[in-house]
C-alpha cells in the first residue's frame, strides 16, 4: 500500500474515532470523496480491503488503524 494511502487511511480512522469514539465502523469508502477522482488509489483499497484481507463491508476504525500501523505506517 503506497504511503498517500496509508496515511489518509489513519487520518480519516482517528478523525472517526475521535467524533464517534472507538466503537464506530467504516468502509473504504470512507477514505475517497464522493468522485471518483482518483480510481486507481480506490482500487488500490478497495483491492487491499476486500481481496487481501476478505474484511466485511463495515469494519471497526480502530481494527483498521491497527491493520494499517501494523503493515508499515505511522
Amino acid at each position: 500500500m503506497r504511503a498517500q494511502l496509508r496515511e489518509k487511511i489513519i487520518q480519516v480512522c482517528n478523525s472517526k474515532i475521535e467524533a464517534k469514539g472507538d466503537n464506530v465502523g467504516l468502509s473504504f469508502y470512507a477514505f475517497f470523496a464522493n468522485k471518483n477522482n482518483d480510481p486507481d488509489l480506490l482500487m488500490e483499497a478497495a483491492t487491499w480491503w476486500i481481496k487481501t484481507h476478505e474484511l466485511d463491508h463495515f469494519e471497526k476504525a480502530v481494527k483498521i488503524k491497527e491493520m494499517v500501523i501494523l503493515e508499515g505506517g505511522s
